[in-house]
């Protein structure tokens, strides 16, 4: 089912629990053309405030006065007026919000007798107050990661130094203190993390391989623990293109550490870029049709990605790593995508996975 078929389907959802609680769950009087009640049903007491087993009804002069408004007007014009909403005190349950309707007996009669509508509006309004409350909370939590999932990154290049010092240093005293305290903060960052799009670019010319190499320098020690291959090849010439290097290194960085936790021991990992024809879709998008393109192919011969996986690839959240966060590969996207570039990825389980990258070169 696509996700129209899926909004239709909630929407008709939605009102048909609309109808059941605007109509099935409604407090209902009736008055008749004397101003005397002669009908009041028992969520019509309840929403009232009145005891249930109270067999007499009440006199119409009791109701509260929003009600008895919306009777006379009614009865006065034989027209249904306008709904309206109001809030009374209901003893023990407090102040509630009530909906309110009514409709003349006899349309178009004046003085007949009137039927009154009421609805609790009060779970509702609550739940609304509750939505905004998360909204702002979600808000809140946006901001936290976008911090969280930078400083991760930052934390790759600090921890490989941090873990050189400590080799070189076995004997101080503070080795494991800050062995562990490292492995906090990067634990903290971790359970921080939600999805979130990264910062504003800062878009500037840009060596496409000065921000590969850099990458590749920040997982280096992850290679070197694997023993696996790195084999490069740039061929792209000249590789300016207009973007935010440090947005450019975050995707790549986030694709270079995916493509190494997939290799196992001597594995191989391609990193390759090349210059190629421009974009038929360009112009579409208001770019120069003659404007080319660099194609950055990201290769590992790792464990490959499940057939049932590829389609959820880029969502956030979704993982399949015990402990991963499903972000990196959705925040990737995003700043790929800000590029006014795109990735595709194609991948076979136990041969690998490839992901290619094309951005525009400058003009």
């Amino acid at each position: 089912m696509n996700n129209s078929a899926k909004t239709a389907e909630t929407g008709e959802s939605l009102s048909f629990a609309t109808v059941l609680r605007n109509h099935f769950s409604s407090g209902v009087i009736l008055v008749d053309s004397g101003k005397k009640v002669s009908v009041l049903t028992g969520q019509a007491k309840h929403l009232l405030g009145l005891a249930p087993e109270k067999a007499s009804l009440p006199a119409f002069e009791t109701l509260p006065a929003p009600v008895q408004a919306i009777v006379s007007e009614t009865s006065a014009s034989g027209k249904a007026p306008a709904d309206r909403q109001f809030e009374m005190e209901a003893g023990s349950r407090g102040k509630i919000s009530l909906h309110l309707s009514a409709v003349p007996l006899e349309p178009g009669r004046k003085n007949s007798g009137v039927i009154v509508m009421l609805n609790d509006l009060t779970t509702a309004r609550r739940l609304e107050e509750r939505l905004d409350q998360l909204d702002r909370l979600a808000n809140l939590g946006t901001l936290a990661a976008t911090m969280a999932h930078e400083i991760k990154n930052a934390l790759v290049a600090g921890k490989t130094f941090i873990d050189l010092l400590l080799e070189q240093n076995k004997e101080t005293e503070l080795v494991e203190v800050v062995r562990r305290e490292v492995s906090r903060i990067d634990a903290i960052v971790s359970r921080m993390l939600k999805f979130s799009g990264p910062g504003r670019a800062e878009f500037g010319e840009v060596s496409l391989h000065e921000v590969l190499e850099h990458s590749l320098r920040l997982v280096e020690p992850q290679l070197v623990n694997k023993s696996a291959v790195l084999k490069r090849s740039f061929q792209a010439a000249p590789d300016l293109l207009q973007g935010d290097d440090y947005q450019l290194q975050q995707a790549f960085v986030n694709l270079f550490l995916n493509a190494v936790e997939a290799l196992g021991p001597n594995g191989t990992l391609f990193v390759t870029t090349e210059t190629c024809a421009p974009d038929a879709n360009a112009g579409k998008r208001g770019d120069s049709v003659n404007r080319p393109q660099f194609r950055v192919t990201i290769k590992d011969t790792g464990a490959g990605i499940a057939p049932e996986n590829m389609a959820r690839l880029f969502e956030p959240f979704f993982t399949t790593k015990p402990r991963g966060t499903g972000l990196g590969l959705a925040i990737t996207r995003r700043i790929i995508l800000e590029h006014q570039g795109t990735i595709s990825v194609e991948s076979q389980p136990g041969q690998g996975t490839t992901f290619q990258i094309l951005l525009p070169a400058v003009a």
